[in-house]
């Protein structure tokens, strides 16, 4: 079992227990969270104890010497170090941090968390630090009356909600001989899609859906257009006169009674294992968005009805993120 240091076991325990939590395992919050004097600590960098043991050499040689000169100078410098402690305690006291958005990755991507400092004094803040993976760091000043924005990385290795590690924002203003930082873990999440497969494989049979008033289907009745030509698009339905024109690869639009729905189906990969599917689903959803097709997805428990645009190809992959316990 491991004992507490000394300094530490003098502690009153309630009081210990509290101020290691805050200090080495702070709990998570939702943000804003204001920098608070209870939250932030300040120590001399290495710098400042070469800086103290530059004024300690220089107040023996002044006393060995009695130069007055040098008296003068050491307790100057050692004047300026003293100040330089409020500022950079102010640097960072009183900074509102809330969490800024962030954007879905698939596996195997870098996901990144923002963050955002908003200044509500009348001085600014200059050179804050925020580091969240070792020997990685990010800079900004807040202008008074000003939001600021930070943001880390992390590796996003498995699909679902990627929580961000806990971070630390830091200040060593103006001379560097003094740091003050505040550890904090804010509930931060951003969601990480399915790795697509790798290999391309065609997108299941489309099935006709019988309705009326269906516009711009799918459908070989009567011409109503041309759009932009996608990949996985017929040849046979490319303008190619438009093409001999020099007009880009255009595709030919039909309206009719009949609509071409895709259905992509978690039991059309049986035999798969779990990861596997919604690797291939994944595929398939981007695909079939790509080629601007109406698709559904069919997965045990949840049932999207097909759709086509941005919101409903996020309503997919979110559904595949989150799929299972």
């Amino acid at each position: 079992m491991t004992t507490l240091p000394a300094w530490v076991a003098r502690i009153n325990p309630l009081r210990r227990s509290t101020f290691l939590e805050r200090v080495f395992r702070p709990t998570m919050e939702t943000a804003p969270v204001i920098l608070t004097q209870r939250r932030l600590y300040i120590l001399p960098t290495r710098h400042g104890l070469i800086f103290a043991l530059m004024l300690l050499v220089m107040l023996l040689g002044a006393i060995n010497y009695t130069n007055s000169m040098g008296f003068v100078l050491t307790f100057l410098l050692a004047s300026l170090a003293v100040v330089s402690i409020l500022h950079t305690y102010r640097n960072l006291a009183r900074l509102t941090v809330s969490v800024g958005k962030s954007t879905p990755v698939f596996v195997g991507q870098e996901a990144r968390f923002q963050l955002c400092l908003n200044n509500t004094g009348n001085m600014p803040r200059y050179a804050i630090g925020l580091s969240a993976i070792k020997d990685a760091a990010d800079f900004t000043d807040v202008a008074p009356h000003h939001v600021a924005c930070l943001e880390f990385a992390l590796p996003a290795r498995r699909r679902g909600l990627l929580h961000a590690a806990s971070f630390t924002l830091f200040s060593t203003f103006p001379l560097g001989l003094f740091r003050t930082w505040a550890h904090l873990n804010l509930d931060m999440n951003c969601l990480v899609y399915p790795r697509p497969a790798a290999e391309t494989l065609p997108l299941p049979v489309a099935q006709a859906q019988a309705g009326q008033g269906l516009k711009h289907g799918a459908g070989h009745e009567d011409f109503s257009g041309l759009r932009a030509y996608h990949s996985g698009d017929s040849l046979r339905h490319v303008a190619w006169k438009a093409v001999a024109r020099g007009q880009g690869m255009l595709t030919k639009q039909f309206s009719g009674a009949a609509q071409q729905e895709l259905w992509l189906d978690w039991d059309l990969l049986a035999g798969m294992e779990t990861e596997a599917r919604l690797s291939r689903l994944t595929r398939w959803v981007l695909d079939a968005d790509a080629a601007a097709q109406r698709y559904g997805l069919r997965l045990p428990g949840r049932v999207l009805p097909p759709a086509t645009g941005a919101e409903h190809r996020r309503q997919c992959l979110e559904a595949l993120a989150l799929f299972g316990p």
